[in-house]
């Protein structure tokens, strides 16, 4: 399998802070952006919009694949859209959160995002962000990151965030639930989160935003 050295795949767990170091590693390196978290959180946002049934995997599925996505970077951010709905900060709620295991461990569901993410990444440089960048949508890329911190340290992430955005936020309640959705992804038959055997793995919890994003470039550089 021939390596594609213009991809940077960057898999981990909630909170390992894959989302806002990718963006950095992306900034740094003149590459796009994929958000794929983004994109499984507007999925479930649609899947409620719409009532579908959470016990029919068939109706996520086919609810997903007519999913009017968009994805677009906006002054230095990305921003998600959903038909004429701007769903950004709609997606990022405790309650999508709760809910969005529902529907990434839908097969037909993960199938149908990975198909547009290589298409993604097939048109420029991307650094793409997620839990199976590495292993499943891009496994022939040449750089690999496996961003991992810990539960504790994830969770005061979470808690810290949402209560900037003036949401209620419970540490104990989302440090359950972190390690809830740990084990949920580490055991699932579909995709499960791991890291790929030629990952470097990085442990973000005691590194600063920059420390993280520029152990990340030197790997991508040295990799190229």
């Amino acid at each position: 399998m021939t390596a594609i050295t213009n991809i940077i795949a960057i898999d981990g767990p909630a909170g390992a802070g894959k989302s806002t170091v990718a963006r950095a590693v992306a900034d740094t390196l003149g590459y796009a952006f994929l958000d794929t978290g983004a994109m499984y959180r507007a999925a479930t946002w649609w899947v409620l919009q719409r009532n579908v049934d959470f016990e029919d995997p068939e109706a996520i599925e086919d609810a997903v694949r007519v999913l009017p996505l968009e994805m677009r970077e906006e002054a230095g951010r990305s921003r998600v859209w959903v038909g004429e709905h701007e769903v950004t900060d709609d997606i990022r709620t405790a309650a999508i959160t709760d809910t969005i295991w529902r529907v990434d461990e839908v097969p037909g569901v993960r199938r149908h995002l990975v198909e547009l993410q290589r298409a993604f990444g097939a048109k420029q440089p991307t650094v793409a962000e997620g839990r199976d960048m590495g292993t499943v949508v891009f496994p022939n890329a040449r750089c690999k990151i496996y961003l991992d911190a810990d539960p504790e340290v994830r969770a005061r992430r979470r808690t810290d965030e949402l209560q900037a955005r003036g949401q209620e936020a419970d540490y104990e309640t989302i440090l359950a639930a972190i390690r809830e959705r740990d084990h949920r992804g580490m055991t699932r038959a579909d995709s499960p989160l791991r890291p790929a055997p030629d990952a470097v793995r990085i442990d973000t919890s005691g590194m600063s935003l920059k420390e993280a994003v520029d152990a990340i470039v030197r790997e991508a550089r040295r990799t190229k």
